[in-house]
């Protein structure tokens, strides 16, 4: 097996030969290009070469044209016809059509399987950019999350969220005392938001049975890398929800890979479409979270791709760390365009057979500058490279094709079922029952015994001494439900003796013995 994947060339004033090196694909990298230029095909391509290479690759198909991946292309296509001309021209004399073993993924559950996660193991940092909550209510939501680990409580999906704040406002007096003030406002806010969240289908989202990183990281019978396509035509509906969970997904590999240092290639590839949609007003905290992760996670060898139209979507501490570039044209007509098209250009390492923002500007569809890195990390010269063709179908499978091969899935049934095991809300529920019961008991008794407090009192009417009830029945009730809650957070308390919840990085919450 090559070392290298073939990207492409092309001769006069173009690479001969462009690969992107196996044992550096850890390194990150960027798709960047106007609408239009071939980003698509670029990424396609290089689905295909990590798959063949037996590296799975986890992707989001926001048109719907990846599918095609899952199919093989035909010389008969009309859109092949160029890719074959294309071929013979850069030289890729082993060009073969033939599909890749892929996965369909849907967090609506209607193109892929169902992928969900826990509000749990989303964390309250990413949760919060999700709301877009302000500075105190985001506190408030970390002390959701921090009562919900210390009784613990589990926070599963959202109705588990919206009972544990009810939760909290209904102790808000206590709990400030404790962990300062919780606004039944700023609780209020959060609940209108989960609202709102709820409406745009986040719901399917978060739940059991929770997404496992091993079924993103599988290889077929023949060592093929698996491609994971998660359908994002209808997600983009909800941008923040598409940005933050690919960041809670990135976030969780993160978190559970183990060390491998520099191995000899990836043990998966992530690539991160529409890119800017993650920096967009995205508070300075989580940018350095991204950072960090972005920093770190290749030793755990992921190589994550940014897809997007311009690089100066991408912060510059996050764009220093991606070494293979894909530079597709962009676009120059404003005064601002050419500011950033300057800046772009200057990121790469010279050619002297060419003015790079000149190439940049002038490459056509299906060509791109690109810059690989080379022996001991170094980045290679910028050249100019003709894309090879994929050798999977270009364009989108039909609906049929697609129901039949998620039928014939090795995925099929493991999570197209919800699970709603005892969490927060259950937990809840049955500490106000309980407490409802036991002043209910209590009434019933004191109703039991008003007519021999009467005859009593009768009895005693001339002795001026008297026997009335202590409190109302309302204070009763009160009392009952304070006492049955106090247990009940006891026994809960001692539940936990001896376990250890630990967040990530990013918020998310692993356990430990």
């Amino acid at each position: 097996m090559s070392d290298s994947l073939f990207i492409g060339g092309g001769g006069v004033d173009y690479a001969e030969k462009q690969g992107l090196t196996l044992k550096y694909a850890n390194r990150h990298g960027l798709i960047a290009g106007a609408t239009g230029t071939g980003k698509t095909v670029t990424l396609q391509i290089l689905a295909e070469g990590f798959s063949n290479a037996g590296v799975p690759v986890f992707l989001s198909d926001v048109k719907g044209d990846l599918s095609g991946l899952a199919k093989s292309g035909t010389a008969e296509h009309k859109l092949h016809g160029p890719f074959t001309e294309r071929a013979e021209k850069i030289g890729f004399t082993d060009y073969t059509y033939h599909a890749c073993p892929v996965t369909f993924w849907d967090m609506f559950g209607q193109q892929g399987h169902p992928v969900r996660t826990t509000v749990s193991e989303m964390g309250p940092l990413l949760l919060a950019q999700l709301l877009e909550l302000t500075e105190a209510q985001e506190g408030i939501l970390n002390i959701a999350f921090r009562l919900a680990d210390e009784e613990g409580m589990p926070l599963l999906d959202l109705k588990d969220l919206q009972a544990l704040l009810v939760w909290v406002g209904e102790n808000a007096k206590d709990l400030s005392l404790r962990y300062g003030n919780v606004s039944s406002q700023s609780i209020g806010a959060i609940q209108r938001r989960l609202l709102v969240l709820e409406n745009q289908g986040a719901s399917q989202l978060f739940g059991e049975p929770a997404l496992e990183l091993s079924d993103l990281m599988r290889t077929d019978a023949s060592g093929k890398g698996m491609v994971n396509i998660l359908a994002a035509d209808q997600l983009m509906g909800a941008p923040k929800l598409y940005a933050t969970f690919l960041l809670w997904l990135l976030s969780e590999l993160f978190e559970e890979l183990p060390e491998v240092g520099d191995p000899d290639k990836p043990k998966l590839v992530f690539f991160f479409d529409e890119a800017h949609l993650l920096f967009e007003d995205a508070p300075k905290a989580l940018v350095d979270k991204v950072e960090q992760v972005a920093r770190l996670i290749r030793s755990k060898g992921v190589g994550v791709y940014f897809i997007t139209q311009n690089p100066a979507d991408v912060p510059e501490d996050i764009l220093g760390q991606l070494g293979n570039r894909f530079q597709h044209a962009l676009r120059a007509f404003t005064a601002k365009d050419r500011k950033e098209l300057r800046m772009a250009a200057e990121t790469y390492r010279e050619n002297p057979r060419f003015e790079t923002e000149e190439a940049i500007r002038e490459v056509g569809v299906g060509e791109a500058v690109t810059s690989m890195l080379q022996k001991k990390g170094v980045p290679g010269i910028v050249e100019r490279t003709l894309i090879r063709p994929p050798s999977s179908q270009l364009g989108p499978f039909t609906k049929t094709e697609r129901a039949a091969h998620l039928a014939a899935s090795d995925m099929a049934g493991k999570y197209d079922e919800p699970m709603d095991r005892k969490s927060a809300f259950e937990i809840l529920k049955a500490r106000a029952d309980t407490a409802a019961k036991e002043a209910a008991e209590a009434e019933e008794k004191a109703e039991e015994l008003e007519p021999v407090l009467r005859e009593f009192n009768a009895g005693r009417r001339y002795s001026g001494a008297r026997v009335t009830r202590s409190t109302s029945k309302s204070t009763r009730r009160g009392a009952s439900f304070g006492e049955a809650m106090t247990k009940m957070v006891v026994k809960e308390l001692t539940g936990t003796t001896g376990r250890r919840m630990v967040r990530g990085i990013l918020g998310g919450l692993f356990k430990g013995r």
